[in-house]
């Protein structure tokens, strides 16, 4: 028999993946967001309550699966009832964080009788729709061995890094990466049209040169026609790079590259851009394209 699947947050990506685990077969039982809207419609799609407690949540499902987002909204939902009665539950996290507080929910839901794996996933909402997502599991062998078949359905590919916290290190790694080629990525096409090559030609000899990558193939073309629906935030991309950075004081490391990309992330935020996607840092490149905020006068 299927388990029973509850929900915590489901905006973009966590209403993406109750539909792929509805189609599945599986029982999606609850669903609790802050967003009252988003969760009252994703129910009444998958026909099921909106928890107006976290701990009904817990009550009704055999796996929680939460995708929230930040430390702060982790903690927030682990020290507000989603462990009440939680015995023999399993609970599987799948939003970026610090490595630190996955390895905290682990402690805090064991201490409760439960189980939990981190998941992070690297891939989009296109992706957790469709039940293609790359994930990314850290905790202990026998949790993610009972996750396997239900992560399965969720993902194409997946891999158990190891214990709790080390998915979230590779996690902020690739977001780094990936962010730093973004911006890099927005500089070169911006360069390019101000000195008024064509677009699509640049591209496409980027594409067969070492200036190929992933996320020219996803942005570049919209960072072309200013076409910036967001899948992944230039808030998330600011807190992300964010994460890697603290990894690498932690070890004595300076990363110059990833500094000036979250410095450019924390600007779209600072300038109102942050829920445009990632790709709209090119907004701050191309000649002409945005003006910055005024800047408050000085005090008197």
């Amino acid at each position: 028999m299927a388990e029973k699947i509850g929900f915590v947050g489901v905006g973009r990506m966590g209403s993406n993946m109750a539909r792929r685990l509805k189609e599945c077969g599986h029982e999606i039982v609850a669903v609790y967001d802050l967003n009252t809207t988003a969760a009252q419609a994703i129910a009444q799609e998958l026909g099921c309550p909106v928890a107006e407690q976290l701990k009904e949540v817990t009550k009704l499902s055999d796996v929680i699966i939460t995708v929230v987002t930040d430390d702060k909204a982790m903690k927030k939902i682990y020290n507000g009832g989603l462990l009440s009665r939680a015995r023999g539950k399993l609970f599987v996290n799948c939003a970026t964080l610090t490595p630190e507080v996955h390895a905290w929910v682990e402690a805090k839901a064991e201490k409760a009788g439960a189980q939990s794996l981190e998941a992070s996933m690297a891939s989009s909402i296109t992706q957790a729709r469709q039940g293609s997502l790359y994930l990314m599991c850290g905790g202990k062998p026998e949790v993610f061995e009972r996750a396997k078949p239900l992560l399965e359905k969720l993902s194409a590919s997946m891999r158990h890094i190891g214990p709790a916290g080390k998915a979230a290190e590779v996690k902020a790694l690739v977001n780094m990466v990936m962010n730093i080629n973004t911006a890099g990525l927005a500089e070169g096409l911006a360069l390019g049209n101000a000195l008024g090559l064509d677009l699509a030609m640049l591209r496409e000899v980027f594409s067969q040169t070492g200036a190929n990558s992933r996320v020219l193939e996803t942005d570049g073309e919209d960072m072309q026609n200013r076409e910036h629906s967001c899948f992944f935030s230039a808030a998330h991309a600011a807190k992300d790079s964010g994460i890697a950075l603290k990894l690498g004081k932690t070890q004595g490391m300076n990363l110059p590259l990833a500094a000036a990309t979250k410095k450019q992330y924390d600007r779209m935020v600072a300038e109102g851009l942050g829920e445009m996607d990632k790709s709209g840092i090119a907004e701050l490149t191309f000649k002409g394209r945005h003006e910055p905020k005024a800047s408050p006068p000085p005090a008197a």
